[in-house]
């Protein structure tokens, strides 16, 4: 039995059927769920993939595409995510893995598949190959699609004082006068993380721009402003 077929069966034993309307109301995804709740996905994906190790790059890749592409559940998906950002393939996460969270993102074209991709691997990748990712994700925030431009935005929101403002900026401004809600929120939240490190400066830079309301109460949200 494959990976994949692990996963799948896995899941189908914690679902609860009578959750899954309601979580697909609330996601207000077009793809169904089975009723798993993130506790018990999680622990079932952990016996999963402790279970079943990967011994190449290529391999993990192969298993993650082929969880995610031939999802009919939307926690497929997830455990796509979960599996593409597991302690055992920490070494494999290298700029080969870039055209797969690109795929991820643009077909997954949602907050809760998004986040975590934008945060953790792409942010790590931000992080262990700066040379390369930066002018990626420069080109990636003047992309026409919204969820890349996300992505961009939202890569170093666990830097603190690590983050390179010039290019949290550089991000952030080719989407100011999108009038999308997810784009809205995202400079919003990216600020916000960054005003735990230096609030002065966020407030300075929210000033000079034209930020949208939503935008400028999300990224002041924690930030007494005189």
């Amino acid at each position: 039995m494959s990976l994949g077929e692990k996963v799948r069966l896995a899941l189908r034993e914690a679902a609860e059927p009578g959750k899954a309307a309601a979580m697909q109301a609330y996601m207000k995804s077009p793809m169904p769920f089975l009723g798993v709740q993130a506790g018990p996905r999680r622990a079932a994906l952990r016996r999963v993939f402790a279970g079943h190790r990967l011994a190449t790059a290529p391999e993990w890749r192969r298993a993650v595409l082929e969880l995610w592409r031939e999802a009919e559940y939307r926690e497929e998906r997830y455990a796509a995510v979960e599996l593409s950002g597991h302690r055992h393939y920490r070494e494999f996460q290298t700029l080969y893995t870039v055209p797969m969270y690109e795929e991820m993102i643009v077909t997954g074209a949602w907050w809760d598949l998004v986040d975590e991709l934008a945060t953790h691997r792409i942010g790590g990748l931000l992080t262990a190959f700066p040379d390369s990712m930066r002018p990626l994700l420069l080109e990636w925030a003047h992309d026409r699609d919204l969820w890349k431009r996300r992505t961009a935005i939202l890569s170093q929101n666990r830097f603190k004082a690590r983050t390179d403002t010039a290019l949290l900026y550089a991000c952030i401004e080719p989407s100011l006068s999108d009038n999308d809600f997810f784009a809205r929120k995202a400079i919003g939240w990216a600020l916000r993380e960054y005003a735990k490190t230096d609030p002065g400066e966020v407030v300075r830079y929210v000033r000079a721009k034209g930020l949208s309301g939503l935008s400028r109460r999300e990224a002041l949200k924690n930030v007494p402003v005189t």
